[in-house]
């Protein structure tokens, strides 16, 4: 796992070698063991790598990597599980490899293949690749988004990096915040690609890859996305042979995640997911699976360690585990500072700890992310489908009776929980979705200053990008894996393991599964209330009782807990200051009544002042960030550049 840069340029300015050197070490966190550079002979191309050692731990293996006549270059962030074939028939091809690493395999079917060599990779990656003979970059990220690529352009360059922070050290790129995605963030808790918080600063989108000439052309096409059969199309298939496929399918892409020259570990939550992988981890590994765990002090809702030990029990893994305390909090800048910007999603605290706690340890961790993406696991998606099957009397009898009833303690509690449902009942599935999803949904309008609002696209739920003809619940999953998915949990992921330098690998993501269980019908995925019904029965001599029969928790954190008790002050001191730099788009008014009424007690809205609390943050830590980054690059534009470490 590592960090990427590069820039390309248009104009008569050279690529300088510090100022790329000052993009590559703003990623010294994805890759703390080795550094490199390439400057093209006539100075309009380079590219800066930062490497953690995963595979091939020798100097080989150092990036950019070249081919034999170095006409090619490669920088490249993940990692090709099926690296090891497509080597062979390179290999019988003639071609000769100087490195054991998954990079070299890139070099040459590249070479074969140009940018249609993408296709072949089965993995998680960002690459970007320079062909000097053609003057054309390539760029591509994996299918399912697990890897971050950024990018800026203007008439005289186009830069790109895993992390947008890389940009603060290239002068006339301004980094100046976006407005107009504030609604986004605030209903969803993140802004969908391939936007970004910073105005002109880009995605690519997964699945998808880029071509950039020496001109300044564009080129964009997607080279795979997930298909779902239409609604009277879907393949008939026995229960029993669709279980045993799920199981193959699911053991072959944990075993392919195994191949490490460092130690491996894997994150155990409690859930069916995580502890499927590490139940297969240990069936294959001839040592105990070494294992980590999270729980949250002040509120048992939140705490899993105890599914977590049941687990690690049944499997006889090394097992680690850690109580977060209100402290951790702690982390908002350090948070702010690896999403490189707000995040609404809070679960990024214990994701960021857990990481921090296994790479004490390892530098590799299997995740269970994806599962619930793949197989139906949410609640959200049931609910969804059965709110239609509510009579209308019986609704408006449990509204009344709800309102007479206080408010929820937290927004775990079977009553939170009902009232959500009941209130949703009267939308469309789509917005019921959204609305169970977001941090803001009615209060939108009031929070969010009128300017702003009238700037920004009216509101469109992600499944109405699905295919025409998919059953409903497609639909609702196709809307998950090509939004939440990647522009939230596989972020939030990739930004909290990469900040401890930690590769995650998420064996539910692999493209043979995913494109199996697709083509399943519903019923396999979403059996009556249960989720994930075909996994359960594929493993079910793998999954405790226990585990299996207790209701999904969700990775997240007691912050309506925290901000009335130890972290009061905090809050207050931060969201109700007269200064406070949200109030030149937000309504002050708005957001002061809201930290009054759960500080009172009179609401529970511990997710929305998450969401606010880092927004406010990211605007008093964003002009020191630029600063910092100018200082610097004007100090390495007189220092030579190494190119190595």
């Amino acid at each position: 796992m590592c960090g990427i840069c590069g820039e390309l340029r248009f104009d008569d300015a050279p690529v300088e070698a510090g100022r790329l050197a000052v993009m590559r070490d703003q990623l010294t966190h994805r890759g703390p063991d080795s550094a490199g550079l390439y400057i093209a002979p006539d100075r309009r191309a380079g590219l800066g790598f930062r490497r953690l050692r995963i595979i091939d731990l020798s100097p080989n293996a150092n990036q950019p990597m070249a081919n034999e006549d170095g006409g090619v270059r490669v920088v490249f962030n993940g990692e090709i599980y099926n690296f090891k074939a497509l080597r062979q028939r390179l290999q019988a091809r003639g071609h000769r490899f100087t490195s054991q690493s998954d990079t070299e395999t890139i070099v040459h079917l590249y070479e074969e293949r140009a940018a249609d060599c993408i296709a072949e990779l089965d993995g998680m990656f960002a690459v970007a690749i320079w062909d000097e003979r053609s003057r054309r970059l390539t760029l591509a990220r994996d299918r399912a988004g697990k890897k971050p690529l950024f990018y800026v352009q203007s008439d005289r360059l186009f830069a790109f990096a895993s992390e947008m922070k890389a940009f603060f050290a290239l002068p006339g790129i301004a980094m100046d915040a976006d407005a107009d995605v504030l609604p986004d963030y605030f209903l969803r808790g993140y802004v969908p690609g391939p936007s970004t918080f910073y105005k002109g600063v880009r995605q690519i989108e997964p699945g998808t890859l880029m071509t950039v000439d020496a001109g300044g052309g564009v080129a964009v096409r997607r080279y795979w996305q997930l298909e779902y059969p239409p609604a009277g199309a879907v393949p008939r298939i026995p229960a029993a042979e669709a279980a045993a496929g799920v199981r193959a399918h699911l053991t072959a892409a944990v075993e392919r995640r195994l191949v490490s020259d460092v130690p491996l570990g894997a994150f155990l939550s409690g859930g069916v997911d995580s502890t499927i992988v590490v139940g297969v981890m240990s069936r294959l590994s001839a040592a105990p699976v070494k294992t980590f765990s999270i729980g949250f002090e002040g509120d048992p809702a939140y705490d899993e360690t105890a599914y977590a030990r049941i687990a690690a029990a049944r499997f006889a893994t090394e097992h680690h585990e850690f109580r977060v305390a209100p402290s951790a909090v702690d982390l908002v800048d350090t948070l702010v500072w690896h999403h490189d910007g707000p995040f609404g999603d809070s679960s990024a605290i214990p994701t960021y700890l857990v990481s921090q706690l296994a790479r004490q340890h390892v530098t590799v961790a299997l995740t269970g992310d994806g599962g619930d993406e793949v197989f139906a696991g949410y609640r959200r998606f049931w609910a969804a489908l059965a709110a239609d099957r509510i009579p209308g009397v019986a609704a408006a009898a449990a509204d009344a009776f709800l309102a007479a009833l206080p408010q929820p303690r937290h927004e775990r509690s079977r009553l939170a929980e009902l009232r959500r449902f009941l209130r949703a009942r009267r939308l469309s599935v789509d917005d019921r979705v959204t609305l169970w999803n977001s941090i803001f949904f009615d209060e939108l309008d009031a929070l969010v200053k009128p300017d702003a609002r009238q700037r920004t696209a009216p509101f469109a739920p992600p499944s109405t990008r699905a295919p025409a003809g998919l059953s409903a619940l497609s639909r609702l999953l196709y809307a998950n894996f090509t939004s939440y998915l990647p522009d939230d949990l596989l972020v939030k992921t990739d930004r909290c393991t990469m900040a401890n330098s930690l590769e995650a690998r998420s064996p539910f993501l692999d493209r043979e599964l995913i494109e199996f269980v697709a083509r399943l019908p519903d019923a396999f995925k979403l059996r009556g209330r249960i989720g994930k019904a075909i996994l359960r029965d594929a493993f079910a001599d793998m999954i405790p009782r226990e585990i299996d029969r207790r209701p999904k928790m969700g990775f997240g954190v007691p912050l309506g807990t925290w901000f009335r008790g130890q972290l009061r002050d905090y809050v207050r001191d931060l969201l109700l200051s007269s200064g406070a730099r949200y109030r030149a788009t937000l309504s002050g008014p708005f957001v002061e009544a809201l930290v009054n009424q759960h500080l009172a007690g009179r609401a529970n809205v511990g997710p929305q002042l998450w969401a606010l609390v880092t927004y406010e943050r990211w605007l008093q830590l964003l002009p020191g960030w630029r600063r910092t980054a100018a200082a610097v690059a004007s100090t390495a534009a007189s220092t030579p550049a190494r190119s190595a470490g």
